[in-house]
């Protein structure tokens, strides 16, 4: 179960680094786009090259249209793609300060509570998802520039969720034999142990 639960967090792990890195390059050709056109519409290349900067212009060089709705859409997705591994991989930041004083025992009692709440909160973030996808299904709300349906990033998001919302069911059973079994199965490297 274990080896299933990994792929999946894994491969939209994957997905969202796509969709992040395609990010990453459309904001650059935004930027990049946007100083060019500055450039080539300044009064110094307007004096010099005037057909030359109205060709270039004419073909399109600028920013990327909509590119603040863009990011603004396919950062969630990406964020909540990261999620499941990041929960699989026992990954989220953590102060341990006091707690390396605390028993073994106590310590996975206390990685179960902690996975509980996490995954509380991975099925309240999904729940509420999918409740703002409906209503912006139901709506027709588009978005500003680019005149998106919003309710699209809405469902992308919650799949995604649901995801980690699964991944954290699994890990609340990880932790609870644990717990119970007084030993480590995937312990706080985060790789099962065998």
């Amino acid at each position: 179960m274990h080896a299933v639960m990994m792929t999946l967090s894994r491969a939209l792990a994957m997905l969202g680094g796509v969709v992040l890195s395609a990010l990453i390059l459309m904001t650059c050709l935004s930027i990049t786009g946007r100083h060019i056109a500055a450039a080539l519409g300044s009064d110094a290349v307007q004096s010099v090259a005037p057909a030359l900067a109205g060709w270039l212009l004419g073909l399109g060089i600028g920013r990327v249209f909509g590119d603040f709705e863009i990011t603004e859409l396919g950062m969630g997705f990406a964020i909540f793609c990261f999620l499941p591994l990041c929960q699989i991989t026992v990954g989220h930041a953590r102060v341990d300060i006091f707690t390396s004083f605390l028993s073994d025992r106590i310590n996975r009692w206390l990685r179960l509570v902690m996975e509980v709440a996490f995954f509380l909160a991975l099925l309240l973030i999904a729940w509420r998802l999918s409740i703002g996808m409906s209503n912006r299904m139901r709506t027709g709300q588009t978005t500003y520039i680019l005149e998106w349906p919003v309710w699209v990033p809405y469902a992308a998001c919650f799949g995604a969720a649901a995801v980690a919302a699964l991944v954290g069911l699994y890990m609340v059973g990880v932790r609870a034999l644990e717990a119970a079994q007084n030993r480590d199965i995937i312990g706080e490297s985060g790789e099962a142990e065998h």
